[in-house]
Protein backbone atom coordinates (compact mmCIF):
# COMPACT_ATOMS: atom_id res chain seq x y z
CA UNK A 1 0.00 0.00 0.00
CA UNK A 2 1.48 3.33 -0.62
CA UNK A 3 0.18 5.84 1.73
CA UNK A 4 -0.71 8.72 -0.94
CA UNK A 5 -3.23 6.31 -3.53
CA UNK A 6 -5.02 5.14 -0.04
CA UNK A 7 -6.33 8.70 1.32
CA UNK A 8 -2.97 10.11 2.57
CA UNK A 9 -2.31 14.05 1.22
CA UNK A 10 1.67 13.40 2.58
CA UNK A 11 1.87 17.47 2.60
CA UNK A 12 3.65 18.24 5.81
CA UNK A 13 7.44 17.87 6.03
CA UNK A 14 9.54 16.20 8.75
CA UNK A 15 11.07 19.17 9.57
CA UNK A 16 8.59 21.53 10.05
CA UNK A 17 5.65 20.20 10.54
CA UNK A 18 2.05 21.35 9.05
CA UNK A 19 -0.51 20.20 6.47
CA UNK A 20 -2.89 17.82 6.39
CA UNK A 21 -3.70 15.46 9.56
CA UNK A 22 -3.00 12.10 8.11
CA UNK A 23 -3.77 10.15 11.01
CA UNK A 24 -6.70 8.37 10.10
CA UNK A 25 -5.55 7.45 6.58
CA UNK A 26 -2.69 5.92 7.81
CA UNK A 27 -4.39 4.25 10.49
CA UNK A 28 -7.01 2.56 8.22
CA UNK A 29 -4.01 0.55 6.25
CA UNK A 30 -2.56 -0.22 8.78
CA UNK A 31 -5.79 -2.16 10.65
CA UNK A 32 -5.83 -4.04 7.43
CA UNK A 33 -3.16 -6.09 8.95
CA UNK A 34 -5.14 -8.19 11.12
CA UNK A 35 -7.52 -9.28 8.38
CA UNK A 36 -4.89 -9.59 5.05
CA UNK A 37 -2.55 -11.43 7.18
CA UNK A 38 -0.28 -8.65 6.33
CA UNK A 39 0.60 -5.35 5.44
CA UNK A 40 3.34 -3.55 3.59
CA UNK A 41 2.59 -0.17 4.22
CA UNK A 42 5.54 2.58 1.70
CA UNK A 43 5.29 6.19 2.92
CA UNK A 44 5.79 8.27 0.11
CA UNK A 45 5.97 11.78 1.47
CA UNK A 46 5.79 12.94 5.36
CA UNK A 47 2.74 12.46 7.05
CA UNK A 48 1.64 14.74 9.80
CA UNK A 49 0.22 12.53 12.31
CA UNK A 50 -1.26 12.57 15.66
CA UNK A 51 -0.24 8.80 16.87
CA UNK A 52 -0.36 5.03 14.98
CA UNK A 53 -0.48 1.80 15.97
CA UNK A 54 1.24 -1.07 14.68
CA UNK A 55 0.14 -4.78 14.19
CA UNK A 56 1.66 -7.96 13.59
CA UNK A 57 3.19 -8.92 10.20
CA UNK A 58 3.52 -5.40 9.30
CA UNK A 59 6.16 -3.29 7.28
CA UNK A 60 6.78 0.30 7.53
CA UNK A 61 8.78 1.64 3.97
CA UNK A 62 9.85 4.93 3.97
CA UNK A 63 12.21 5.57 0.91
CA UNK A 64 14.32 8.38 2.71
CA UNK A 65 14.81 10.66 4.74
CA UNK A 66 12.28 13.25 3.88
CA UNK A 67 10.02 11.25 4.61
CA UNK A 68 8.17 9.94 7.15
CA UNK A 69 6.46 11.06 10.76
CA UNK A 70 5.84 14.82 12.35
CA UNK A 71 3.79 14.52 15.31
CA UNK A 72 1.10 17.07 15.81
CA UNK A 73 1.28 19.54 18.19
CA UNK A 74 0.08 19.15 21.44
CA UNK A 75 -0.58 15.38 20.66
CA UNK A 76 1.40 14.26 23.76
CA UNK A 77 1.58 10.89 22.80
CA UNK A 78 4.16 8.15 20.70
CA UNK A 79 4.16 8.76 17.26
CA UNK A 80 4.35 4.96 17.50
CA UNK A 81 3.18 1.97 19.27
CA UNK A 82 2.01 -1.49 18.96
CA UNK A 83 -1.38 -2.42 18.87
CA UNK A 84 -1.42 -5.44 21.95
CA UNK A 85 1.14 -3.63 24.18
CA UNK A 86 1.46 -5.90 26.98
CA UNK A 87 4.23 -6.20 29.58
CA UNK A 88 3.80 -9.99 30.65
CA UNK A 89 2.63 -11.93 27.41
CA UNK A 90 3.90 -11.45 23.67
CA UNK A 91 1.23 -10.91 21.28
CA UNK A 92 2.92 -8.78 18.26
CA UNK A 93 5.33 -10.31 16.22
CA UNK A 94 7.03 -9.61 12.89
CA UNK A 95 7.32 -5.67 12.65
CA UNK A 96 9.31 -4.12 10.14
CA UNK A 97 10.59 -0.26 10.35
CA UNK A 98 12.52 0.62 7.68
CA UNK A 99 14.08 4.14 6.71
CA UNK A 100 12.12 7.64 7.22
CA UNK A 101 11.91 10.19 9.75
CA UNK A 102 10.05 9.79 13.06
CA UNK A 103 9.67 13.43 14.50
CA UNK A 104 8.13 13.95 17.78
CA UNK A 105 8.02 17.87 17.60
CA UNK A 106 9.07 18.20 21.38
CA UNK A 107 9.20 21.59 21.76
CA UNK A 108 5.02 21.31 21.25
CA UNK A 109 4.37 18.17 23.83
CA UNK A 110 3.91 18.09 27.35
CA UNK A 111 6.10 15.84 29.15
CA UNK A 112 3.36 13.42 30.04
CA UNK A 113 0.98 12.06 28.09
CA UNK A 114 -2.40 13.50 27.80
CA UNK A 115 -4.39 10.89 25.67
CA UNK A 116 -6.41 8.02 27.59
CA UNK A 117 -4.93 4.85 26.08
CA UNK A 118 -6.70 2.05 28.12
CA UNK A 119 -4.70 -0.80 26.33
CA UNK A 120 -1.43 1.27 27.40
CA UNK A 121 -2.82 1.65 31.14
CA UNK A 122 -3.58 -2.00 31.89
CA UNK A 123 -0.47 -3.16 30.27
CA UNK A 124 1.27 -0.62 32.85
CA UNK A 125 -0.24 -1.36 36.09
CA UNK A 126 2.59 -3.32 37.51
CA UNK A 127 4.81 -0.16 36.87
CA UNK A 128 2.47 1.90 38.74
CA UNK A 129 4.71 4.63 40.16
CA UNK A 130 7.95 4.07 37.64
CA UNK A 131 6.35 6.81 35.14
CA UNK A 132 6.93 4.78 32.31
CA UNK A 133 3.36 5.08 31.84
CA UNK A 134 2.83 8.64 31.82
CA UNK A 135 6.00 9.88 29.82
CA UNK A 136 5.58 11.07 25.98
CA UNK A 137 8.23 8.92 24.30
CA UNK A 138 8.38 8.57 20.27
CA UNK A 139 8.42 4.95 20.11
CA UNK A 140 6.61 2.45 22.42
CA UNK A 141 6.72 -1.57 21.65
CA UNK A 142 5.77 -3.77 24.50
CA UNK A 143 5.58 -7.44 24.41
CA UNK A 144 6.82 -7.72 20.27
CA UNK A 145 8.92 -10.04 18.89
CA UNK A 146 11.27 -10.67 15.83
CA UNK A 147 11.63 -6.84 15.25
CA UNK A 148 13.94 -5.39 12.73
CA UNK A 149 14.42 -1.11 12.55
CA UNK A 150 17.19 -0.06 10.12
CA UNK A 151 18.06 3.04 8.07
CA UNK A 152 15.91 5.38 10.38
CA UNK A 153 16.09 8.89 12.26
CA UNK A 154 14.58 9.43 15.27
CA UNK A 155 14.01 13.07 16.08
CA UNK A 156 13.29 15.52 18.95
CA UNK A 157 11.93 12.80 21.31
CA UNK A 158 10.30 14.79 23.89
CA UNK A 159 11.36 12.26 26.50
CA UNK A 160 12.25 8.58 25.98
CA UNK A 161 13.21 8.29 22.19
CA UNK A 162 12.27 4.71 22.09
CA UNK A 163 11.16 2.29 24.84
CA UNK A 164 10.80 -1.25 24.48
CA UNK A 165 9.84 -3.64 27.32
CA UNK A 166 8.89 -7.67 27.25
CA UNK A 167 10.93 -8.57 24.08
CA UNK A 168 12.50 -11.24 22.13
CA UNK A 169 14.83 -10.82 18.70
CA UNK A 170 14.74 -7.11 18.12
CA UNK A 171 17.70 -5.87 15.86
CA UNK A 172 18.36 -2.15 15.24
CA UNK A 173 20.30 -1.16 12.80
CA UNK A 174 21.78 2.64 11.33
CA UNK A 175 19.93 4.32 13.61
CA UNK A 176 20.41 8.68 13.80
CA UNK A 177 19.01 9.69 17.66
CA UNK A 178 18.44 13.65 16.26
CA UNK A 179 18.46 15.65 19.13
CA UNK A 180 18.02 19.24 18.18
CA UNK A 181 16.07 20.70 20.80
CA UNK A 182 17.84 19.65 24.18
CA UNK A 183 15.65 20.17 27.14
CA UNK A 184 17.42 20.47 30.69
CA UNK A 185 16.73 17.88 32.93
CA UNK A 186 13.63 16.12 31.14
CA UNK A 187 15.03 12.68 30.65
CA UNK A 188 15.83 13.16 27.28
CA UNK A 189 16.99 8.98 26.73
CA UNK A 190 17.87 7.65 23.63
CA UNK A 191 16.82 3.72 23.06
CA UNK A 192 15.86 2.34 26.76
CA UNK A 193 14.93 -1.51 26.96
CA UNK A 194 13.05 -3.07 30.04
CA UNK A 195 12.59 -6.32 30.80
CA UNK A 196 12.20 -9.56 30.31
CA UNK A 197 14.24 -9.60 27.22
CA UNK A 198 16.42 -11.31 25.11
CA UNK A 199 18.29 -11.79 22.12
CA UNK A 200 19.19 -7.86 21.51
CA UNK A 201 21.19 -6.29 18.40
CA UNK A 202 22.01 -2.92 18.09
CA UNK A 203 24.79 -1.68 15.43
CA UNK A 204 25.71 1.83 14.31
CA UNK A 205 23.87 3.77 16.58
CA UNK A 206 24.71 7.63 16.56
CA UNK A 207 23.52 10.70 18.11
CA UNK A 208 22.74 13.20 21.03
CA UNK A 209 20.37 12.73 24.08
CA UNK A 210 19.67 14.42 26.87
CA UNK A 211 20.74 11.58 29.49
CA UNK A 212 20.97 8.25 28.68
CA UNK A 213 22.05 7.76 25.30
CA UNK A 214 21.17 3.90 25.77
CA UNK A 215 19.90 2.24 28.61
CA UNK A 216 19.86 -1.76 29.36
CA UNK A 217 17.64 -1.84 32.91
CA UNK A 218 15.76 -5.28 33.22
CA UNK A 219 13.89 -5.09 36.14
CA UNK A 220 14.17 -1.15 36.45
CA UNK A 221 10.28 -1.41 37.21
CA UNK A 222 9.01 -4.58 38.15
CA UNK A 223 12.83 -5.85 40.33
CA UNK A 224 12.17 -9.02 38.88
CA UNK A 225 12.32 -8.94 34.81
CA UNK A 226 15.75 -10.03 33.07
CA UNK A 227 17.35 -9.43 30.10
CA UNK A 228 20.20 -11.52 28.55
CA UNK A 229 22.24 -12.15 25.13
CA UNK A 230 22.84 -8.44 24.15
CA UNK A 231 25.54 -7.32 21.02
CA UNK A 232 26.20 -3.45 20.65
CA UNK A 233 28.56 -3.05 18.29
CA UNK A 234 29.19 0.80 16.59
CA UNK A 235 27.58 3.88 19.04
CA UNK A 236 28.85 7.39 18.22
CA UNK A 237 27.79 9.89 20.63
CA UNK A 238 27.46 13.66 19.67
CA UNK A 239 27.90 15.29 22.78
CA UNK A 240 25.93 12.95 24.62
CA UNK A 241 24.84 13.90 28.16
CA UNK A 242 25.46 10.35 29.11
CA UNK A 243 26.97 6.77 27.21
CA UNK A 244 25.48 4.00 28.06
CA UNK A 245 23.67 2.69 31.46
CA UNK A 246 23.02 -0.45 32.58
CA UNK A 247 20.78 -1.13 35.69
CA UNK A 248 19.69 -4.06 37.96
CA UNK A 249 18.17 -3.25 41.02
CA UNK A 250 16.72 -6.37 42.10
CA UNK A 251 15.98 -10.12 41.42
CA UNK A 252 16.59 -9.71 37.31
CA UNK A 253 19.75 -10.86 35.85
CA UNK A 254 21.16 -9.05 33.02
CA UNK A 255 24.15 -11.27 30.87
CA UNK A 256 26.16 -11.96 28.30
CA UNK A 257 26.11 -8.53 27.36
CA UNK A 258 28.71 -7.19 24.91
CA UNK A 259 29.71 -3.66 24.14
CA UNK A 260 31.99 -2.70 21.91
CA UNK A 261 33.85 0.02 19.31
CA UNK A 262 32.04 3.23 21.28
CA UNK A 263 33.47 7.02 20.05
CA UNK A 264 32.34 10.18 20.04
CA UNK A 265 31.87 12.70 23.08
CA UNK A 266 30.12 13.40 26.29
CA UNK A 267 28.95 15.65 28.55
CA UNK A 268 28.91 14.11 32.11
CA UNK A 269 28.96 9.97 32.28
CA UNK A 270 30.04 7.54 30.09
CA UNK A 271 29.48 4.00 31.60
CA UNK A 272 27.01 3.66 33.92
CA UNK A 273 26.74 0.41 35.79
CA UNK A 274 25.02 0.12 38.78
CA UNK A 275 21.65 -0.30 40.55
CA UNK A 276 20.68 3.27 40.66
CA UNK A 277 18.38 2.93 43.43
CA UNK A 278 18.92 1.58 47.10
CA UNK A 279 18.38 -2.32 47.57
CA UNK A 280 20.38 -5.43 47.34
CA UNK A 281 22.39 -4.75 44.65
CA UNK A 282 21.15 -5.97 41.29
CA UNK A 283 22.38 -8.99 39.59
CA UNK A 284 24.83 -8.60 36.86
CA UNK A 285 25.90 -11.79 35.32
CA UNK A 286 28.86 -11.43 32.14
CA UNK A 287 28.93 -7.73 30.63
CA UNK A 288 32.36 -7.03 28.14
CA UNK A 289 33.48 -3.89 27.06
CA UNK A 290 36.41 -3.21 24.05
CA UNK A 291 37.53 -1.00 22.39
CA UNK A 292 36.05 2.14 23.67
CA UNK A 293 37.27 5.83 23.46
CA UNK A 294 35.73 9.06 24.43
CA UNK A 295 36.23 12.20 24.18
CA UNK A 296 35.09 14.08 27.71
CA UNK A 297 33.03 17.32 27.69
CA UNK A 298 32.11 20.04 30.33
CA UNK A 299 29.74 18.52 32.42
CA UNK A 300 25.89 19.24 32.59
CA UNK A 301 25.05 17.16 36.02
CA UNK A 302 27.72 18.52 38.10
CA UNK A 303 25.90 19.99 41.04
CA UNK A 304 24.33 16.39 41.23
CA UNK A 305 27.18 14.09 40.66
CA UNK A 306 30.76 13.79 39.56
CA UNK A 307 31.81 12.85 35.99
CA UNK A 308 33.45 9.78 35.18
CA UNK A 309 34.16 7.67 32.08
CA UNK A 310 33.09 3.77 34.11
CA UNK A 311 31.74 3.89 37.59
CA UNK A 312 30.62 0.10 38.19
CA UNK A 313 29.00 -1.12 41.07
CA UNK A 314 26.69 -3.71 42.62
CA UNK A 315 26.40 -7.27 42.73
CA UNK A 316 28.71 -8.58 39.30
CA UNK A 317 30.25 -11.75 38.35
CA UNK A 318 32.61 -11.17 35.87
CA UNK A 319 33.65 -7.98 33.87
CA UNK A 320 35.94 -7.67 31.25
CA UNK A 321 37.04 -4.16 30.32
CA UNK A 322 39.34 -4.27 27.10
CA UNK A 323 41.18 -1.41 24.72
CA UNK A 324 39.98 1.58 26.70
CA UNK A 325 41.49 5.09 25.22
CA UNK A 326 41.30 7.87 26.96
CA UNK A 327 43.26 10.49 25.07
CA UNK A 328 42.32 13.22 26.46
CA UNK A 329 41.75 13.09 30.25
CA UNK A 330 40.44 16.17 32.29
CA UNK A 331 39.99 16.35 35.98
CA UNK A 332 37.14 13.03 36.17
CA UNK A 333 37.22 9.60 37.64
CA UNK A 334 38.29 7.09 34.86
CA UNK A 335 37.47 3.64 36.41
CA UNK A 336 35.46 3.65 39.60
CA UNK A 337 34.31 0.23 41.06
CA UNK A 338 32.41 0.10 44.38
CA UNK A 339 29.22 3.09 45.14
CA UNK A 340 26.17 0.92 44.18
CA UNK A 341 23.43 3.62 43.64
CA UNK A 342 23.42 7.07 43.09
CA UNK A 343 25.16 8.73 45.74
CA UNK A 344 28.84 8.55 44.42
CA UNK A 345 30.26 11.29 46.88
CA UNK A 346 30.04 10.09 50.29
CA UNK A 347 29.48 6.76 51.53
CA UNK A 348 27.20 6.96 54.48
CA UNK A 349 26.10 3.79 56.67
CA UNK A 350 22.70 5.53 57.58
CA UNK A 351 22.10 6.18 53.38
CA UNK A 352 22.58 2.42 52.99
CA UNK A 353 25.94 2.19 51.31
CA UNK A 354 27.10 -0.70 52.40
CA UNK A 355 29.61 -3.09 50.88
CA UNK A 356 27.59 -5.65 50.56
CA UNK A 357 25.30 -4.30 48.19
CA UNK A 358 28.51 -4.17 46.28
CA UNK A 359 30.52 -7.27 45.22
CA UNK A 360 32.15 -8.20 42.18
CA UNK A 361 33.61 -12.16 41.59
CA UNK A 362 35.92 -11.23 38.52
CA UNK A 363 37.36 -8.09 36.88
CA UNK A 364 39.73 -8.27 33.62
CA UNK A 365 41.19 -4.83 32.23
CA UNK A 366 43.09 -5.70 29.56
CA UNK A 367 44.58 -2.95 27.46
CA UNK A 368 44.06 0.82 29.36
CA UNK A 369 45.61 3.98 27.68
CA UNK A 370 45.33 7.45 30.04
CA UNK A 371 47.14 10.23 28.72
CA UNK A 372 47.07 14.07 29.89
CA UNK A 373 47.25 16.61 27.58
CA UNK A 374 47.10 19.02 30.17
CA UNK A 375 49.91 19.38 33.04
CA UNK A 376 48.12 18.20 36.28
CA UNK A 377 45.08 17.36 34.92
CA UNK A 378 45.09 13.76 36.53
CA UNK A 379 43.72 14.52 40.06
CA UNK A 380 41.55 11.21 40.71
CA UNK A 381 43.25 7.83 40.79
CA UNK A 382 43.08 6.25 37.08
CA UNK A 383 41.35 2.87 39.30
CA UNK A 384 39.49 3.81 42.14
CA UNK A 385 37.78 0.70 44.38
CA UNK A 386 35.63 1.06 47.05
CA UNK A 387 33.93 -2.15 47.60
CA UNK A 388 34.85 -6.15 47.69
CA UNK A 389 36.64 -7.87 44.50
CA UNK A 390 37.37 -11.35 44.41
CA UNK A 391 40.18 -11.44 41.53
CA UNK A 392 41.06 -8.30 39.65
CA UNK A 393 43.26 -9.03 36.21
CA UNK A 394 45.32 -5.78 34.82
CA UNK A 395 47.25 -5.95 31.59
CA UNK A 396 48.94 -3.92 29.58
CA UNK A 397 47.97 -0.57 30.54
CA UNK A 398 49.86 2.95 29.95
CA UNK A 399 49.39 5.62 32.09
CA UNK A 400 51.38 8.98 30.74
CA UNK A 401 51.01 11.93 32.75
CA UNK A 402 51.89 15.41 30.75
CA UNK A 403 55.90 16.08 31.04
CA UNK A 404 55.20 19.26 32.88
CA UNK A 405 52.84 18.06 35.77
CA UNK A 406 53.91 17.74 39.08
CA UNK A 407 55.33 14.27 40.49
CA UNK A 408 51.72 12.50 41.87
CA UNK A 409 49.16 10.88 40.43
CA UNK A 410 47.79 7.49 41.35
CA UNK A 411 47.48 3.90 39.64
CA UNK A 412 45.24 2.31 41.87
CA UNK A 413 43.28 3.42 45.35
CA UNK A 414 41.53 1.29 47.85
CA UNK A 415 39.89 3.27 50.07
CA UNK A 416 37.09 2.87 53.20
CA UNK A 417 35.34 -1.43 52.46
CA UNK A 418 37.44 -2.37 49.40
CA UNK A 419 38.86 -5.59 49.45
CA UNK A 420 40.66 -7.35 46.86
CA UNK A 421 41.53 -11.24 47.48
CA UNK A 422 43.86 -11.29 44.70
CA UNK A 423 45.49 -8.53 42.33
CA UNK A 424 47.64 -9.53 39.13
CA UNK A 425 49.21 -6.65 36.99
CA UNK A 426 51.13 -7.01 34.15
CA UNK A 427 53.08 -5.40 31.91
CA UNK A 428 52.36 -1.33 32.97
CA UNK A 429 53.98 1.40 31.84
CA UNK A 430 53.47 4.44 34.41
CA UNK A 431 55.43 7.73 33.95
CA UNK A 432 55.82 10.06 36.36
CA UNK A 433 52.94 8.66 38.98
CA UNK A 434 53.84 8.97 42.32
CA UNK A 435 51.56 6.08 44.00
CA UNK A 436 51.12 2.61 42.24
CA UNK A 437 48.82 1.23 44.72
CA UNK A 438 47.71 3.03 47.51
CA UNK A 439 46.08 0.94 49.84
CA UNK A 440 44.28 2.84 52.63
CA UNK A 441 41.91 1.55 54.79
CA UNK A 442 41.14 -1.45 52.41
CA UNK A 443 42.97 -4.80 52.20
CA UNK A 444 44.45 -6.81 49.14
CA UNK A 445 45.53 -10.56 50.45
CA UNK A 446 48.17 -11.50 47.57
CA UNK A 447 49.73 -9.44 44.83
CA UNK A 448 51.42 -10.87 41.04
CA UNK A 449 53.51 -7.70 40.09
CA UNK A 450 55.07 -8.90 36.32
CA UNK A 451 57.08 -6.87 33.82
CA UNK A 452 55.82 -3.37 35.13
CA UNK A 453 58.02 -1.06 34.63
CA UNK A 454 57.90 1.43 37.50
CA UNK A 455 59.09 0.72 41.02
CA UNK A 456 57.03 -0.49 43.21
CA UNK A 457 56.06 0.96 46.00
CA UNK A 458 53.53 -0.19 48.37
CA UNK A 459 51.73 2.23 50.98
CA UNK A 460 49.82 -0.67 52.77
CA UNK A 461 48.22 -0.69 56.49
CA UNK A 462 48.34 -3.95 56.89
CA UNK A 463 50.35 -7.32 57.56
CA UNK A 464 48.33 -10.17 55.66
CA UNK A 465 49.96 -9.19 52.81
CA UNK A 466 51.63 -11.59 50.27
CA UNK A 467 53.47 -10.54 47.23
CA UNK A 468 55.07 -12.12 44.30
CA UNK A 469 57.67 -10.51 41.95
CA UNK A 470 57.85 -12.48 38.43
CA UNK A 471 60.34 -11.33 35.75
CA UNK A 472 61.42 -8.35 37.12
Amino acid sequence: FYASEYGAKLDSNVYTGGGTDDTDAIQRILDKAPELGSVHLIVDGAALVTGLRVYSNTTIECKNQSHGFFLKDNSNCPILINANPNTETIIDKNITLLGGTYNENNQKQEGCRTQKDEKLDNALKKYKGSGIGKMVMTMQLFGVENVLIRDLTLKDHRRWAFVCCNFKKITMENIMIDLEHHIPNQNQDGLHFWGPGQYLTLKNIQGRTGDDFIALAPDEGDLESSITDVLIDGVILHEADQGIRLLSRGTGLLDRVFIKNVVGTYKSFGFYVNCWFKGPGGNFGSIVFENINLRPLESNYIEILDPFLFQIGGKMRHLVLRNINVDECDNRNILKFGYPFYNNRERDESDGLRSEYSTIKSVLIDGLHVEEKKADELQHPVIKITNPIENLVIRDCEIIRHKDSQSGGCFIELDKEARIDSLAINNVMLKNVSKEIDVKSGTIKEILLSETESAVRLELTTSHIRVILKNM
